[in-house]
């Protein structure tokens, strides 16, 4: 919940997409294939995607000092400019405001017709609980194994 009375705030970096929305939310820290075909897959239902993207406050608190590798302007710069992104905004707020109450309140004035999210997401449940308290559907998609940041991020720190 909502920290001393503060509360998440987003800053579009571009347009907002017309029309009800499938919303995402995420780091999206350094794009790879998994991200470009969650995105396109989400797409591809038929509404327009927007995509929240966490600050770096955000991120540096939740994944450590090394994190983001990308700052958030450039971020959403490039999911902006994918095909399947219809519009794209930066989430900021402290880091500890991040329950399912939260990124409703955040994400209610969008009357998003979705939320997308990948299996095996640890948020899996709160977000579900937020799409149901916003009247939105919660759509799961199948992640691409062997894909992630963190893994990514690892075998480059191997390779020097």
């Amino acid at each position: 919940m909502a920290v001393g009375g503060q509360r998440l705030t987003a800053a579009w970096a571009g347009p907002r997409p017309d029309g009800r929305p499938v919303v995402v939310t995420g780091v999206f820290d350094v794009l790879h294939i998994g991200h470009v075909r969650f995105l396109r897959d989400a797409a591809e239902r038929g509404f327009p995607l927007v995509v929240g993207v966490e600050d770096d406050d955000r991120v540096r608190a939740w994944k450590g000092p090394g994190r983001p590798v990308n700052p958030a302007a450039e971020r959403a710069e490039v999911l902006a400019a994918l095909r399947s992104v219809a519009g794209v905004f930066v989430i900021s707020g402290p880091p500890e405001v991040s329950d399912w109450q939260d990124y409703s309140e955040l994400l209610a004035s969008l009357e998003p017709v979705a939320l997308a999210y990948t299996a095996g997401d640890p948020h899996t449940e709160a977000k579900r609980v937020g799409a149901e308290a916003m009247g939105a559907q919660a759509w799961e998609f199948g992640l691409t194994e062997a894909h992630s940041t963190s893994a990514m991020l690892e075998a480059i720190t191997s390779l020097g």
